[in-house]
Formats: structure tokens, C-alpha cells, sequence
């Protein structure tokens, strides 16, 4: 459809046969999940890395005092790191540990080197791949009730060193993704030295109980903040200046009870990307999918908003996104993708009150990403898309693609309004889909008399 099409109560299917819920219904289940959402307990303990020699504002390595200040608080049971003001070079990673916040006071900017061989090979994933390579700059694995808070800032150093690694990581990349189709034993999945593969900035496996609040993320080497078989998790307050290639600003994979909230996006990729595995790997663990997410009152700035996908093998479910507004261009506002590779499911996803500037596609979902794939479809239903505006579309508001032997199902789409743009709806391979008060265009008024000389008897 062009340009100043307006669709006004339009139904493409009769109305809905799926239950939705109302905003009682809704908010809820969203308390359920917040209220769930256990906070880390820190004991009170306090030691500062200024103690352990680290030495802020000079070249010199502070590597080895956070690590003497951590090892330190593991001895007392745990505590609080503070980081006072000033510029600290690390030539390697943080490790953090059980009962630890690590605190980086205002002023404070952690510089991480660019050596690879002082990144130790760590039980990570890549691209929804578990497998083994270089350590995240600030890394956590099997962890309870870790901090990271302060508006201090990190610095990744992506665009000065890694992001040369993008050009050469295909090969590493297609052998990570053979091993996972394979079965491969994870011991066997070794990356690392002559791989390419990029590090994430910060990220957390298999912990639980976790708060990052409002600290500063900026050039990272690839995604920014990770969390990977985490449980109950508060992102709240973070800011984002990171434009390097797959700098994702939160990902979060096969992990639960999640609140994002008050994030100020600005990243080059998704600004949040909720994920469940790849291919084999994520349909066999299908026991642990992404689930019980709450998002709200972000500022939204990337390349995507929202997305979903495209590794969800394992599964998405129970989402809510709500009050956020982005500002300059996106390429996509609200994204799910996955293709006949993935298999898994995206439902019961709830996105309510979002504002878009210009995007090229506001709404897309799409069933066979990047065109790959066979004999793994995944299901996508139960989706309900309410309060949107956007002021300008230079692609298509509204896709949804399905295959014809397992449509998109189940998705309402109501009270959104585009002022402008290039063309209004692509939607096939759909069933029970519901669209009531979509605006594309101009809103049409009551319909015109005919003049007396149109269509009139003398």
C-alpha cells in the first residue's frame, strides 16, 4: 500500500478467538514477575581498589589490584568493591565472585586493554552457540547475588582493536555452528587464539540474583551486556555510547525474571534482543526458554528497538514491553525473526504504549530470517501490539510472514497510528490476525456526497 492509506477498524479474520488480556489482567502478571525478582544481597563489607595498589589517571596496569581486592572480599564472605574517581587501565578481565557489588563511583573510567592473550578462555556462548573462547571484559559464571552499580564508565576499546575481527571471524563462526548441529562435546568446542571471535563486554552464566544499574557502556567489542542462563536480573539506569558492529545493548538468553527499565539506548545493533539458543543446541534444551521479561520507560536508539530472534530455539515466552520512546532512525522498531533452522516459539508477547520517530519497518515479524533453513519451523502466536505511533515509515509498517503450513497466529494489532509512510501492510501466511484502528496515512473522514452532476438522474 502507498502512502495516505488509512485502515480504520479493520478486521482481516473474525474476532479474536484467543484470550487477551485486560490491562487488570496485565499489569498483573507483570507484578507477579517483578515482585519475584530478588535483589543480590551484599554484605557489609566495603574495600577500595585505590588499597590493593591499583592507580588511577596513569599508564599503569590496574589488573592485578582488582583482582587482590577481589580475592580479598572472597576471603570475608563477599562485599562491596568501590572504584573511586579516575581513569584505570586493565589489561585483562574482571572476574567477579559470589556476594560482590562492584561499585565505580562518578568520574570513574575503566580503559580495557586489547591483548587478546590476556583474555583467558572462559565457558561462554556466541551467537546462541555454547562453546569456549577469550573471557568478556567483566565476567561472571555460577554466581549469587553479584552487583554492578555506579555511574562509572566502561570502555571496551572495540573500534581501536576488535572490531578489525568482524572481517575474519566467518570461519570460527560456520565451525561453531557445525559443532552445534553435531553435538559436539562442549570440552571440544575450543575457540579462541586464531578464531576471531570477539568477546562480550559484560557477561554473566548461570547466576542469579544480579542488579547492573546505572553504570555507563561504551565501545564494545561485541555485545554489550549478556546475560546467559541467568535468574532474576534488574537492568535499570544503564546508558549506552556504543557503535561498533553486533553491539547489542542487553541480551538475554535462556534467562528469567528480568526487569529492564530506565535504559537510555545508543548502540549500533539491538537495543535489547531476547534469544534462547541456536539450532540443535537451543531445541535440546527446550526445558529453559526466555521467559517472564518486563521492559519499560526506556529511551530507545540502535539499528532495532525490540527484538526477538533470531536464536529462540529453545523458545519466548511471556514478554512485556511498555512506555518507551525512541528518538532518530531505526531500521526496525519492533522485530522478531527466526527461520526453519530454529524450531522453538515466540507467544504471549504484550508490547503497549511505544512512540517511533522514523523507522524503515515498524512492526516485522518474519518466519524465515536471512532465507536459510528447513525442518525446524518455528510457532509464533499470541502477540498484541497496542499504543504505537510512529512519524514516519520509509519501508513498510506492518509485516508479518508466515509459511503456509505453520502460519503466524494469533496476533492483534490495535490503536496504532504511522503518519507517513512508503507502504502500509505485507501480511501472509497469518491466521486469527486482528487489526482494529490502524492508521497509515491520514485518518479518513465521513465519506463525501457525490456532486449533482456525479452519478445523479436529471
Amino acid at each position: 500500500m502507498k502512502n495516505k492509506i488509512s485502515l480504520f477498524l479493520l478486521v482481516l479474520f473474525p474476532m479474536l478467538s484467543f484470550a487477551q488480556l485486560s490491562s487488570e489482567e496485565k499489569q498483573t502478571r507483570i507484578d507477579e514477575i517483578v515482585n519475584r525478582i530478588q535483589l543480590p544481597e551484599i554484605p557489609e563489607v566495603e574495600v577500595s581498589v585505590l588499597d590493593y595498589g591499583a592507580k588511577p589517571n596513569s599508564a599503569k596496569d590496574s589488573k592485578k589490584a582488582f583482582d587482590k581486592a577481589i580475592k580479598s572480599l572472597q576471603k570475608k564472605g563477599g562485599g562491596k568493591l568501590i572504584v573511586p574517581k579516575g581513569e584505570y587501565q586493565l589489561e585483562g578481565p574482571i572476574h567477579l565472585i559470589s556476594n560482590m557489588e562492584l561499585h565505580l563511583a562518578e568520574g570513574v573510567l575503566l580503559n580495557f586493554g586489547t591483548n587478546p592473550k590476556d583474555y583467558p578462555m572462559v565457558l561462554t556462548s556466541w551467537e546462541g552457540t555454547m562453546l569456549y573462547n577469550y573471557s568478556p571484559l567483566i565476567y561472571g559464571n555460577n554466581l549469587k547475588n553479584v552487583a554492578i552499580t555506579g555511574s562509572g564508565t566502561i570502555n571496551g576499546n572495540g573500534k581501536e582493536f576488535w572490531q578489525s575481527w568482524k572481517s575474519k571471524e566467518d570461519p570460527a563462526k560456520q565451525k561453531s555452528r557445525e559443532m552445534n548441529h553435531n553435538s559436539t562435546p562442549l570440552q571440544d568446542r575450543q575457540f579462541g587464539e586464531g578464531n576471531y571471535l570477539r568477546p562480550q563486554l559484560l557477561q554473566l552464566v548461570n547466576s542469579e540474583n544480579i542488579l547492573i544499574e546505572d553504570i555507563r557502556i561504551e565501545n564494545a567489542p561485541f555485545w554489550c551486556v549478556h546475560l546467559l542462563k541467568c535468574k532474576s536480573a534488574t537492568l535499570r539506569g544503564l546508558s549506552y555510547d556504543s557503535h561498533n558492529s553486533n553491539n547489542d545493548g542487553i541480551d538475554l538468553e535462556y534467562t528469567s525474571d528480568v526487569l529492564i527499565e530506565d535504559v537510555t539506548f545508543d548502540n549500533g545493533d539491538d537495543n535489547v534482543a531476547i534469544k534462547a539458543g541456536r539450532d540443535d543446541e537451543g531445541r535440546a534444551n527446550a526445558a529453559t526458554p526466555s521467559e517472564n521479561i518486563v521492559m519499560r520507560n526506556c529511551l530507545l536508539k540502535g539499528l532495532h528497538a525490540f527484538v526477538i530472534g533470531s536464536e529462540m530455539s529453545a523458545g519466548v515466552r511471556n514478554v512485556f514491553v511498555q512506555n518507551c520512546k525512541a528518538h532518530g532512525y531505526l531500521k526496525r522498531g519492533i522485530y522478531f525473526k527466526t527461520n526453519p533452522d530454529r524450531g522453538g516459539y515466540i507467544k504471549d508477547i504484550y508490547i503497549d504504549n511505544l512512540k517511533f520517530d522514523k523507522t524503515e519497518d515498524l512492526f516485522y515479524i518474519t518466519s524465515f530470517y536471512h532465507g536459510e533453513g528447513e525442518g525446524h519451523i518455528s510457532k509464533i502466536s499470541d502477540i498484541y501490539i497496542n499504543n504505537i505511533k510512529c512519524e514516519e515509515v520509509t519501508g513498510t509498517a506492518v509485516v508479518i510472514q508466515g509459511f503456509e503450513d505453520s502460519k503466524v497466529e494469533s496476533v492483534q494489532l490495535q490503536n496504532i497510528k504511522v503518519k507517513k509512510a512508503k507502504n502500509g501492510t505485507s501480511i501472509t501466511n497469518t491466521k486469527n490476525v486482528v487489526v482494529d484502528n490502524l492508521i497509515i496515512g491520514e485518518e479518513a473522514g465521513v465519506p463525501t456526497a457525490a456532486g449533482k452532476d456525479v452519478g445523479e438522474k436529471k
